[in-house]
């Protein structure tokens, strides 16, 4: 590309697609702070997710948000993938949405519980945690394989 014109030089610029991990800005802090908070939007997705699981299309319990935090925990290891080549730091986020959740499933302190224990609650609580972490786990496979 760039070799129309002759005596011209090539019109490429790969410093605009580079990974922010080839950038040699002299921000060194710049990469554990993204992947921090790429793992607090993990657990943010995780409480809002848990907390409109419970909604209803009509009169019908449709679980969307389960499909809205998966599409986000994707999106999140995406991210976390730019910034490291680790895969354990890469997979921050998931890991921070599954802790959430194990700790959603406890009682508070005045004994209020996020998910039901009902037989269609439980169900409710698999289909989220596996449709929360199947879509960000493929894509941490393939960007690092």
């Amino acid at each position: 590309m760039g070799g129309r014109l002759a005596h011209q030089p090539a019109r490429q610029h790969p410093d605009l697609i580079a990974s922010p991990l080839d950038r040699d800005s002299g921000a060194r802090w710049m990469p554990p702070v993204m992947l921090a908070l790429l793992t607090l939007d993990g657990v943010l997705s995780a409480v809002a997710g848990a907390l409109f699981l419970p909604s209803y299309l009509g009169v019908v319990p449709m679980p969307v948000s389960a499909l809205i935090s998966g599409a986000v925990n994707a999106a999140l290891v995406w991210a976390a993938v730019q910034w490291t080549s680790v895969r354990g730091l890469a997979a921050g986020p998931l890991g921070a949405f599954l802790a959430t959740v194990i700790v959603l499933t406890f009682g508070g302190p005045g004994g209020d519980v996020v998910f039901a224990g009902t037989t269609s609650g439980m169900v409710r609580l698999l289909l989220f945690v596996a449709v929360g972490i199947i879509p960000g786990a493929l894509v941490l496979r393939r960007c690092l394989a």
